[in-house]
């Protein structure tokens, strides 16, 4: 079999005959080609960094940036397709913003990563095409310290 979908690439919800689901493998590939994510823990915090791939010299260099907060102590570094980082990046920043104003705290990390995966995971049943993008959370917090969530 060709390594082109040939039909069976239109829907993420549709399976080749060897069993393959090529919107998700198209959309695993642009994440595999955006740069590299990076996080350390120390006692004290946490330090990410995120390479910013340029291909040509027509880009504007600090334009379409790798790494946002999503609330107050929630970091993000993303990789892939940056129109997808961002989707992904303003439903995050919406969610937290939401549990903020709902329960006047902060959202817990693993709240918000389950929430995002969730979301993701959604697209890719067939509502549109799988999100070509990873997001990194990190964060602190008193009580957990350093958490990250990819």
């Amino acid at each position: 079999m060709s390594s082109i979908g040939t039909g069976y690439d239109l829907a993420a919800a549709t399976f080749s005959p060897d069993g393959r689901i090529f919107q998700v493998e198209y959309a695993q590939k642009a994440v595999d080609n955006g740069g590299t994510m990076i996080a350390i823990r120390g006692k004290d915090g946490v330090v990410t960094a995120a390479d910013k791939l340029i291909t040509s010299k027509l880009y504007v260099e600090n334009a379409n940036p790798r790494m946002a907060n999503a609330g107050e102590y929630i970091g993000c570094a993303m990789a892939g397709i940056y129109p997808d980082c961002r989707a992904l990046l303003d439903y995050a920043v919406s969610e937290a913003l939401n549990y903020l104003k709902e329960y006047r705290a902060p959202i817990p990390i693993k709240k918000l990563a389950n929430q995002l995966a969730e979301y993701v995971h959604v697209y890719t049943l067939g509502i549109s095409r799988p999100f070509g993008a990873s997001i990194f959370l990190t964060a602190w917090d008193k009580k957990a310290g350093v958490s990250f969530f990819n």
